[in-house]
């Protein structure tokens, strides 16, 4: 199958393909990705992941053509960043 595989920061962003066995899950697919020896600071244990958008749990399968995500942590409240802008 192939599926890609994201991860952005602040200053930087991450998007791969790779073509993984049937049945995988999302957490093999970014293993097999390489991501985490390219990002340290990422914890699968502490951050959540998705696809395409919506949240999933590690042992999620992934289909064909879909997009796994690694999210970082919220660093502002929504709200404050609401208020600045206004």
């Amino acid at each position: 199958m192939n599926v890609g595989v994201c991860y952005a920061q602040v200053d930087r962003q991450l998007w791969m393909r790779l073509e993984v066995p049937d049945n995988s899950t999302i957490e093999e697919t970014i293993n097999l990705s390489g991501v985490l020896k390219l990002y340290p600071e990422i914890n699968l244990s502490s951050q959540k992941v998705g696809i395409f958008g919506k949240i999933a749990p590690l042992d999620t399968a992934v289909k064909d053509g879909d997009r796994v995500e690694i999210y970082r942590q919220i660093t502002a409240d929504p709200q404050m960043v609401q208020r600045r802008r206004r």
